[in-house]
């Protein structure tokens, strides 16, 4: 068995702490070395929960040379400088969701880390989701046949008790309503299933709260293979999260029984031609860690990591069109 991964955890806060309580579950394949904090407090009660030293600033952890990959939850604007440092440092970089905001700061995410030889991944846990797993192997294979349609929403209302100046509702981190904090998720499934978009438009409000950014997104996607996606998030709403494929042979529609924070399990409704509909229930997994667990295995060579790059620009370049899109209310074309 190889060692685990030696990683530092960068940024402890809300997704911070939920990535640091999975990795429990997987040690035999990551261990927390180190971590950064700029809030003190935050620093030094996590230093003594976890016995791993935490420095205020990302520097001195990529001067650890004990730190081998570093796991970035910080707000979207540093991932840029975040990601270069890295990589000129020699560490493997897994990079909250979004990797960019646009398609030429992905493009030169990618090129920073793949020119030093090393594995870049990202936080779409959603793939790692048993039954969206699953669907993905099935497109794949040709079970759905033509694939037509992707349709999702993924909404929730832990947002409106946050300070209006938490970086999450900032218009430079989080423009658009919930595209970057959910809706990123579905833009990533719809590109992995569908292939390049061709153009969006997209309509963004404030129906239901104060948030700066507005509350409400839904898109219209056409792809360059054909077909097409609607795509919404909501950030004032109980939560909800769902998605389904629809092809010429088959379609699914998975729902999700709770926020992948504390995962429940899924409902899946399908059908195939010929046959009745049927619905099953799906048991609970841990899809946060297994997308870690995975980027650790491809550090150690075991297996590719199934995200590609040229994914993570496609859905960058989706990314910064819908935002384009909701600031102007025009289509936008990629």
């Amino acid at each position: 068995m190889s060692a685990p991964v030696r990683i530092a955890l960068v940024g402890l806060g809300w997704w911070g702490q939920k990535i640091t309580a999975v990795l429990k579950a997987a040690p035999d394949d990551v261990t927390i070395v180190r971590a950064v904090e700029p809030n003190s407090e935050i620093a030094s009660a996590f230093s003594a929960a976890h016995d791993v030293p935490v420095s205020a600033d990302l520097e001195t952890a990529l001067a650890d040379p004990a730190v081998e990959a570093v796991l970035l939850v910080t707000p979207h604007k540093l991932h840029a400088a975040q990601i270069a440092a890295s990589a000129a440092a020699g560490k493997h970089v897994f990079c909250e969701k979004p990797v960019a905001m646009t398609r030429a700061g992905a493009e030169r995410a990618v090129k920073a880390v793949e020119a030093a030889g090393l594995i870049l991944a990202t936080g779409h846990e959603r793939r790692y989701e048993p039954p969206i797993a699953a669907m993905i192997k099935a497109a794949d294979a040709g079970d759905f046949g033509r694939l037509m349609q992707f349709d999702a929403t993924f909404s929730h209302d832990k947002f409106l008790a946050l300070d209006p100046t938490n970086w999450r509702l900032g218009a430079e981190d989080a423009p658009a309503a919930g595209m970057t904090a959910t809706g990123i998720h579905l833009l990533d499934l719809a590109v992995r299933l569908m292939g390049p978009a061709k153009s969006v438009v997209a309509s963004c409000e404030t129906l239901a709260s104060s948030l700066p950014q507005g509350d409400t997104i839904s898109t219209f996607i056409c792809f360059e293979g054909g077909g097409t996606a609607t795509i919404s998030a909501n950030l004032a709403m109980p939560f909800v999260s769902r998605c389904s494929l629809f092809g010429s042979k088959a379609w699914v529609d998975i729902r999700d029984k709770a926020h992948v924070e504390a995962p429940d399990g899924w409902i899946v409704t399908s059908a195939s031609t010929g046959s009745k509909i049927a619905v099953e229930e799906i048991g609970p997994a841990e899809p946060v860690r297994d997308n870690i667990v995975a980027f650790a295995r491809a550090i150690r060579g075991e297996a590719p990591y199934p995200i590609t790059t040229a994914e993570m620009i496609n859905t960058a370049a989706l990314l910064e069109a819908v935002i384009e899109s909701s600031r102007t209310g025009e289509r936008v074309l990629l």
